[in-house]
């Protein structure tokens, strides 16, 4: 690897501040690095403070230089990724009464298109150009889009700036053009009443947070828009959806363990919401609508790996009037549910792996749809019908391009509609998927997914690029990524570690990798790296880690903890201050993420768990690796000053020479740039610095 000696990289002032959190003292000598007026800064980034935005400038100038010698490979990688992809794509179309819906890309274009065409054949009419609207602003995310039930209009939602603040306009299809209608500062997130002349959606408040839902009525000013339902405390999230019969719209507030729905009937919006059953701490479901009965997903009654009941729809007795239909089986988890007129679908995870059963409503019997590899993933496709016998899903492995079924749930038919394409071609045969097991510290079996190049030799001399989540319960699924192609095609194994926080091995796996267990995800994290050695497959300090958001704290604990495991760790948005944001409950994300966490305010023993493994609290002076950390200016929810002061403490500690850079995306936030092949390059200037750091070859060999 070429060295930069006479680069310097910035330094950033210190400035301690102290404070005394349950008889502790605390300094963070970095905290200038954050913007006193964030939520301005959310809104228009042009409003950071000079001395915050010429430091960042510095890093990123830093960066450039240092990495100034890929621009040939991260050009190269670039190219490879956007040849693995079809730039004329589009969806299978999605019926819905008279029409089909789909969502497709055109030669060049970034972003998407969607479209319409009769549903028994005939000409498609575009309904949003997403590359059109691109044209017309400096950052453009499309949000989402939504029909009306009589397909006269189209809700949609667009983000300007990347801090997830979504605009709403309404486009009436028959001439193309939008109403005078716009609402800003939304969750994007869009729901129809069922006359299609009222819309109802989500404001975010001045903590950036979704707290008020209101309902507004197509022509009329935004201003006397009626406040629905408003959520008060602060440590809940409100959200709005639609059961898949579209007879109910959900008003849902929740955190991360604890969940509360009210109902509207969308033929009769004006009604005042009525609550299904009241929040209970601990205690989630969410619901869905058949014949009068609601189909509820929970955990109540001690189902940890959740079960699925049934109420009368117009029952006032909350849970005393809910009957199991789906009992709790432990080690079965139950993922999600779709109810359609004649049958209930859930998708779950049985022995570590995904399956979708379908179960029919008028004798419960039940089946599975069976595959045959060793590991693979599973989605349910969102469609718009309710009165229907047909299931989309989507499958695919490490190895096996996307599928998409159509699944005939009386006949078990299963009718293959669409392929990923590879144009620059793929052959599954020329790699190997296989799942192995890692002992964690105190005897746990943590899950690896490994897949690799047949060629490849599994006796230590291969890079391993080792991939880890592990929060929120999240599971990262065994998936096909055309984008690790060129890792695997220049030598790399890549493995996915499924640690503790996720729920692989269901609802246990998260609960023991979460508060004040969360040290478990970290150990496994290590265990599995120290695994991979121990039997042959790669070799210590040979080993690339990669995490992103709260993955990224996994990187800086992993860091902390374990250095000599890795050659370099590559943080994307990583939550790496988790202390003090956790302490500060002006943030966006924090009051809801105190059951993720803990809360480091009223609890001494939250504060000591969270003080112990925070990334940015635990930097020493120490060797670490080669470390990239990237951060998004108007992200909301890893504000950019996490890894910018992280950086900063480590540049000032660590005793090697080893690069340590910070790239900050000055208008984006937290997903990276928008358009499709803007974000390629982003990956490839990640993938470009692993690759520098590991000394691998530029050409593919």
């Amino acid at each position: 690897m070429k060295r930069h000696a006479k680069i310097d990289p910035p330094r950033a002032a210190r400035k301690p501040v102290y404070y005394t959190v349950h008889g502790a003292t605390h300094e963070d000598p970095y905290a200038w690095l954050r913007a006193s007026n964030w939520q301005e800064v959310m809104r228009d980034p042009a409003k950071l403070a000079p001395e915050i935005r010429v430091h960042l400038e510095a890093e990123n100038a830093y960066s450039r230089a240092i990495m100034a010698d890929t621009a040939e490979l991260q050009e190269q990688l670039f190219a490879e990724m956007k040849g693995r992809i079809k730039e004329e794509d589009s969806s299978v179309p999605a019926p819905d009464g008279p029409y089909s819906y789909l969502t497709k890309y055109v030669a060049g274009g970034q972003q998407p298109v969607l479209a319409r065409t009769p549903r028994e054949g005939g000409a498609e009419t575009i309904l949003i150009d997403g590359n059109a609207e691109a044209r017309e602003r400096p950052f453009f995310r499309f949000g989402g889009a939504h029909h009306s039930p009589d397909h006269r209009y189209l809700a949609w939602s667009f983000d300007e700036r990347g801090s997830e603040l979504y605009t709403i306009r309404i486009r009436d299809l028959a001439t193309g053009v939008d109403l005078d209608d716009r609402i800003e500062g939304t969750s994007g997130r869009i729901v129809w009443s069922g006359d299609s002349r009222r819309i109802f959606y989500v404001l975010l408040n001045e903590n950036h947070r979704p707290s008020k839902l209101y309902r507004h009525r197509l022509g009329a000013p935004v201003e006397i828009d009626q406040l629905v339902y408003e959520e008060a405390d602060p440590g809940f999230f409100l959200g709005v959806g639609l059961t898949q019969s579209r007879r109910f719209i959900l008003i849902d507030s929740h955190d991360h363990e604890t969940s509360e729905v009210r109902v509207v009937p969308a033929d009769a919006p004006e009604v005042t919401p009525r609550l299904v059953a009241k929040r209970e701490a601990g205690v989630e479901y969410a619901i869905e609508e058949a014949r009068g009965t609601f189909y509820i997903l929970t955990n109540a009654d001690g189902a940890e790996d959740f079960k699925i009941v049934t109420a009368p729809v117009h029952s006032t007795s909350g849970r005393e009037s809910w009957q199991d239909l789906v009992p709790h089986q432990r080690d079965r988890l139950i993922l999600a549910t779709t109810v359609f007129a004649g049958h209930l679908v859930r998708l779950e995870r049985l022995n570590g792996l995904p399956r979708i059963v379908v179960q029919r409503l008028s004798d419960g019997a039940e089946h599975a749809i069976a595959f045959e590899e060793e590991t693979f993933s599973l989605g349910l496709i969102e469609g718009y019908e309710f009165a229907t016998t047909t299931l989309r899903f989507t499958y695919s492995s490490p190895t096996t391009p996307s599928e998409v079924f159509d699944y005939d749930m009386n006949s078990r038919e299963r009718v293959l509609r669409k392929v990923q394409e590879v144009p620059s071609g793929h052959d599954p045969a020329a790699y190997v998927a296989r799942r192995i097991m890692a002992r964690a510290p105190d005897g746990e079996s943590v899950p690896v997914s490994l897949v690799h190049r047949r060629d490849t030799p599994l006796d230590g001399r291969a890079p391993l690029w080792l991939y880890g989540y592990g929060s929120y319960g999240m599971t990262v699924p065994a998936a096909f990524n055309t984008n690790i192609l060129s890792l695997l095609d220049r030598g790399f194994i890549y493995a996915i570690a499924h640690v503790r926080g996720g729920k692989d091995k269901g609802y246990r796996w998260y609960r023991e990798g979460k508060r004040r267990q969360k040290m478990n995800t970290f150990t496994d994290f290590i265990a599995v790296a120290r695994h991979l050695v121990s039997e042959g497959i790669t070799t210590p300090g040979n080993i690339v880690a990669q995490g992103g958001s709260a993955g990224g704290m996994l990187m800086g604990a992993a860091a902390n903890l374990a250095p000599e495991c890795f050659r370099a760790i590559l943080a994307e948005v990583p939550f790496v201050d988790v202390l003090n944001t956790m302490l500060d409950d002006s943030l966006p994300l924090t009051p809801p993420e105190w059951p993720e966490w803990g809360n480091p305010i009223a609890s001494k023993a939250d504060y000591d768990t969270i003080a112990a493994y925070s990334p940015y609290d635990n930097v020493r002076a120490q060797d670490y690796p080669h470390i990239l950390a990237v951060a998004g200016l108007a992200d909301p929810r890893v504000t950019y000053w996490e890894p910018a002061k992280w950086v900063a403490r480590l540049r000032e500690t660590k005793t090697n020479d080893n690069l340590l850079l910070l790239d900050t995306k000055m208008e984006a936030g937290h997903a990276g740039s928008p358009g499709r092949f803007d974000r390629l390059k982003e990956v490839a200037f990640v993938y470009a610095f692993g690759l520098k750091v590991a000394a691998i070859k530029p050409e593919i060999g």
